[in-house]
């Protein structure tokens, strides 16, 4: 039995022990003495978060089926054991084993969202791995970042030795080979970087360097090693029934956020939604085969006992077999109590129909995100959404014996109006009407809408991501008024208001579209104490402001400024496959409140069909035109 890195007295004395002892259930045990590569996958977030994130699942299955690699865990100390862990000099540790992180070859890092930049650092500091890639020796893993917020690394450049952007399935064994290659040759962290940079979708930030205009934009990103492209080409895995995914999956020993089987059944998405970062870097959409799920949907459920299978897409309605799966899978585990989670659902009626099977309609609601309550900012954005399409959706779920309703919109969207967040309050209430149209014997109830608002952030590699984005107080105006219109609506009282926090969506937004200048502001922050930065109990904004100031950045820089169409953004080294003329030419089309057609409809040529094309693009690859 292995021995534990925390003793029995600190555990004893910590919240949830049971997310630092590992041997949970399908955990893969290895001898560490039999590999030639040992891999630490980490999540930086406490391990409730980070044992729900399926693109980690999926890396450690495929590292550990190679015989010489060994991929071990490792996930953020919660606040009361970050603080014995440095009061009592416990390196951080992989869950599997029990070993120290600063032992291992590799450290890959998940960057699933901006707000846990710290929590990176927090990760390097408790490993004894130095911040700084620049100050660490041969014996130093290599420090890998991936995921989303890797579209744009600038921010955190500094800190990380290699870059992957892309998809994992694709490259990691090629850079595996190379490090066994380089450590059978004696050569060293250079030569390893110098190789690595040769692959495709690999950036090491050490061999480029930034020059800036004298009012602060880009003027110039230079290479300073031969051995590195200057374009570096995402990495997207086109055949999707042909590849690694977990048979077995990780089983938790406490609940998680996502205590479920994850069948991701298409990756991409062909709505072009204008805001969505995620609807145009994942593109082209691709799509898993039938077979392929139905056999994985078998193997999870049976390897792991677990009571819900949830699938996974962007959007989920446009899986073209997604009623002959959903009805499949209903057939084969409903009546052994497996409830089937359908996220990403547009409601209409076979939504409905099946919803009524899987779920008990007593105690479910319903979503909707219009993401804009006036059909002009819907326009804007892209939506693909009527208001018609939405009150009819909520009537056949009224008939349908739902009463709650829940719709997620976006304050401080590009070209908004106070007409069009007063839509927010309208919207709402016209969903309300439409329940006490029917008959009161007919009802379920009185009626729940819950409309809740975030703040829009423009992302990279969206159309928006040259639009200035709202200052905090001009947040902070656009949630008031709508509070006040959400109280003067007929049917106030069946209406319950959510609102995000300014703060947190200012940081978020720095940090998006920022530079290098950055990881300076971030290390400081972080040794001043900022640590959870996603939890609005350890955030503090105060700090923040403090260290932007103190090194000379007006944060507005990033936020509130409209960018020029030939500006120099930090991320246009990057080839997500989606162009940037492609991108400039949506956000003309945004200002002007009109619509492109989805994918399937017609090919707007975006770019992604270079990476081979997806269903949606192959009428168009056959007629050899791609603009």
């Amino acid at each position: 039995m292995k021995k534990l890195a925390l003793s029995d007295e600190i555990l004893l004395k910590i919240e949830k022990p049971a997310r630092y002892i590992g041997n949970e259930v399908n955990c893969v045990v290895k001898n560490p003495e039999s590999v030639d590569i040992r891999f630490a996958m980490c999540f930086p977030d406490v391990y409730e978060i980070g044992m729900s994130h399926l693109g980690i699942q999926i890396l450690y299955d495929m590292f550990n089926r190679r015989d010489d690699v060994y991929c071990e865990r490792v996930y953020s100390p919660w606040i009361d054991l970050d603080k014995i862990m440095r009061e009592q000099k416990i390196p951080l540790f992989a869950l599997e084993s029990q070993d120290p992180v600063r032992d291992f070859d590799f450290l890959g890092i998940t960057l699933q969202y901006e707000m846990c930049y710290t929590n990176i650092l927090q990760i390097l500091d408790l490993a004894e791995i130095p911040i700084y890639a620049k100050e660490r020796g041969e014996d130093a893993p290599i420090v890998i970042g991936g995921g989303p917020c890797a579209y744009n690394p600038e921010p955190i450049a500094d800190f990380f030795d290699i870059f992957y952007i892309g998809e994992g399935e694709t490259v990691y064994d090629e850079l595996l080979d190379a490090y066994k290659e380089n450590k059978k040759q004696g050569a060293g962290r250079l030569s390893f970087l110098e190789r690595a940079a040769q692959i495709e979708g690999l950036y090491v930030p050490q061999f480029y360097e930034t020059s800036y205009h004298e009012d602060g934009t880009i003027a110039s990103f230079q290479l300073i090693n031969s051995h590195a492209p200057s374009l570096i080409k995402k990495q997207a895995e086109m055949n999707l029934s042909d590849t690694v995914y977990p048979q077995k999956p990780l089983v938790p020993l406490i609940k998680v956020t996502q205590d479920r089987v994850v069948l991701e059944i298409q990756r991409g998405c062909i709505r072009g939604c204008r805001f969505c970062q995620a609807g145009m870097i994942y593109r082209p959409i691709r799509e898993r085969s039938l077979d392929f799920l139905k056999e994985r949907a078998y193997e999870m459920l049976k390897a792991t006992g677990h009571e819900e299978i949830s699938l996974s897409s962007l959007s989920s309605s446009d899986y073209s077999h997604l009623q002959e799966l959903v009805y499949f899978l209903i057939d084969e585990f409903g009546t052994k109590g497996v409830n089937i989670s359908l996220p990403s659902l547009r409601i209409d009626a076979f939504a409905l129909e099946v919803m009524s099977k899987v779920q008990d309609v007593r105690k479910s609601s319903l979503t909707f995100a219009p993401e804009a309550g006036s059909q002009r900012l819907r326009d804007v954005i892209n939506k693909g959404l009527t208001e018609e399409i939405i009150l009819k959706g909520a009537m056949e779920a009224f008939q349908g014996g739902w009463n709650r309703v829940k719709l997620y919109f976006m304050l401080g969207l590009p070209t908004e109006t106070e007409e069009d967040i007063e839509g927010i309050a309208v919207l709402s209430d016209k969903i309300a009407r439409e329940y006490y149209t029917i008959p009161k014997d007919q009802r379920n109830g009185k009626v729940q809408i819950v409309s809740s608002t975030s703040f829009f952030v423009p992302k990279p590699f969206t159309p928006f991501q040259w639009t200035r984005m709202a200052t905090g107080e001009e947040f902070l105006e656009k949630q008031r008024f709508l509070n006040g219109k959400m109280r003067e609506q007929l049917n106030a009282k069946s209406i319950k208001y959510n609102w995000h926090e300014a703060e947190v969506t200012t940081l978020e937004g720095i940090f998006a579209r920022g530079d290098r200048k950055l990881c300076q502001v971030i290390y400081d922050a972080y040794k001043d104490g900022c640590i959870y930065d996603a939890w609005s109990e350890y955030f503090d904004y105060g700090k923040w402001l403090k260290h932007l100031e103190a090194n000379g950045i007006d944060y507005r820089f990033y936020t509130s400024r409209e960018r020029k169409k030939e500006e120099i953004l930090p991320w246009d080294f990057i080839d997500a496959g989606v162009t940037k003329d492609f991108l400039w030419q949506e956000y003309e089309q945004a200002k002007q409140g009109a619509v492109t057609p989805n994918c399937r409809q017609k090919c707007a040529g975006c770019g992604a069909m270079t990476f081979g094309g997806g269903v949606c693009f192959e009428p168009r690859r056959k007629e050899g035109a791609n603009d």
